[in-house]
């Protein structure tokens, strides 16, 4: 008896790797600005599951430097269990100290406060040029 509860135990805590597993590899969003798509794919971090979960969002989108853009997410994210970011061209990142999310259209390496959210897998050549009013949304 206690071998079949030790097996059963086992083969749940499986399938709940496996879920998850496939909820980090599926979570994928679109952020569409002046008719472009852009899609990230996201790490699983805590802090990408609760940006994930404030979608869809309509936000205004900033320049910052010559590197990124950013947005203001309404609630600030949880850093935990979220790794820092050594943002590259097409990274998407977090910025703890002013809560907003960054999309890098340049290399810019790494930060103080500085989370790594997700990377682009599409739609690359449109970050740069964001302005104005942008659309956040889940990719099924």
């Amino acid at each position: 008896m206690k071998q079949l509860f030790k097996i059963s135990v086992l083969i749940l805590f499986f399938f709940i790797i496996s879920v998850q597993a496939k909820e980090r590899k599926n979570m994928k969003i679109s952020v569409i600005s002046n008719g472009n798509k852009t899609i990230f794919s996201l790490n699983g971090s805590q802090a990408s599951k609760e940006l994930y979960a404030q979608l869809p969002l309509t936000v205004e989108v900033e320049n910052f430097g010559n590197n990124e853009k950013i947005f203001y997410p309404p609630e600030k994210l949880s850093i935990s269990n979220t790794p820092n970011a050594n943002a590259k061209n097409g990274s998407l990142s977090y910025y703890a100290p002013w809560g907003d999310v960054v999309m890098f259209y340049k290399d810019f390496g790494s930060a103080s406060g500085l989370y790594e959210l997700g990377e682009c897998i599409s739609g690359l050549e449109y970050i740069k040029h964001m302005n104005g009013t942008i659309q956040i949304e889940k990719v099924d």
